[in-house]
């Protein structure tokens, strides 16, 4: 399969994004984005597992036979998000607690399976762990993205409990922007996912229309001289 470092990069942050382009992955894109550092938690969860799955599914592309390759691939997947799993339990217990479900839920992610069969079981090692550690960026920036447009507009903060992830002394990292808040109740409902991911979708194909645009070339007209 032709391909390049430049294109894969730009299709997964950007021109093939999981959420904003293949809108694949949505359960979890809508259900924990109430803030930034839940989306942040879960991506760069989704983002570990990718990386690890693609580069172990490219690696055995060669040994698994056809007929079996989707089981074994769910097994590998599984596996990893096992593993995430209890370090999270471990080390990120408030956090664990507070996506719940929703992070053995990655296994179920279709654009997990989709990038194992679709590009890493047919690409070489380099070219694959490029591929799920961009895939996994672009779906943690939609995450970000919705997360941190909800807490605004529902809580007037950016980045609340940012010590669930980084330990107590990064409360410094919360902000906030409107005192006295008293929030904007759609925002932190499920609707208000539905509408931040619309808005975004749109954004990106808003500067996605501006950017096809071919720039304008000043047009010079000849004078002719004169004796």
């Amino acid at each position: 399969m032709a391909t390049s470092y430049n294109t894969i990069i730009k299709d997964g942050l950007w021109d093939n994004n999981p959420a904003f382009v293949q809108l694949l992955g949505l359960c979890p894109l809508l259900a924990v984005t109430g803030t930034a550092i839940n989306g942040l938690g879960l991506g760069l969860a989704t983002l570990l597992v990718l990386v690890s799955s693609n580069v172990t599914v490219s690696l055995i592309r060669n040994i698994v036979r056809p007929e079996i390759r989707i089981p074994a691939f769910m097994m590998i997947i599984a596996s990893f998000v096992t593993a995430i799993e209890l370090l999270m339990n471990a080390f990120l217990h408030d956090l664990y607690m507070i996506l719940g479900i929703f992070i053995p839920l990655i296994v179920t992610n279709c654009s997990i399976l989709a990038r194992a069969e679709a590009f890493a079981s047919r690409n070489r090692v380099s070219y694959a762990l490029t591929d799920g550690l961009m895939m996994g960026l672009g779906f943690t920036f939609a995450l970000l993205a919705i997360g941190g447009l909800r807490e605004i507009l529902g809580h007037g903060t950016l980045f609340q409990g940012a010590h669930l992830m980084f330990g107590q002394q990064a409360e410094w990292l919360t902000i906030t922007l409107i005192d006295d808040y008293r929030g904007f109740l759609l925002a932190i409902l499920p609707p208000g996912a539905f509408i931040g991911l619309g808005l975004l979708i749109a954004l990106k194909n808003v500067i996605d229309k501006k950017l096809a645009q071919p720039i304008a070339q000043p047009v010079i007209s000849e004078v002719p001289a004169t004796n």
